[in-house]
C-alpha cells in the first residue's frame, strides 16, 4: 500500500512528553478533515504515547515506521478525523 502524501510535516524529535503530543495536537487542529500530517519522532515515550493519543482523539494512524537511515527515529503518518 502506498504511503499517503503529507499535507503538513512536523519534527518533534527534540521535544519531550507531554510537548510531543501538544505540538502534534496543535498542528492537527489547524488542518481540515482528511488532510495528512507526517510527524518525525523519537523512540521511547513519544513513540508509545503520540500514536495512542491521536487515535483516542479520533484521528487515524495511517503508518508508523522507523526511518531506516536514522535508527531510533520514526515517521508517523496521521489522517485528520472529522
Amino acid at each position: 500500500m502506498a504511503t499517503a502524501i503529507p499535507d503538513h510535516k512536523i519534527d518533534i524529535t527534540n521535544d519531550v512528553c507531554p510537548m510531543t503530543f501538544v505540538r502534534t495536537r496543535l498542528k492537527l487542529e489547524t488542518m481540515t478533515p482528511g488532510q495528512v500530517l507526517e510527524v518525525t519522532l523519537g523512540a521511547g515515550e513519544p513513540l508509545k504515547n503520540v500514536p495512542r493519543s491521536v487515535t483516542e482523539m479520533g484521528d487515524e494512524v495511517v503508518e508508523l515506521a522507523e526511518i531506516t537511515d536514522t535508527p531510533g527515529t520514526y515517521r508517523l503518518i496521521i489522517r485528520k478525523g472529522s
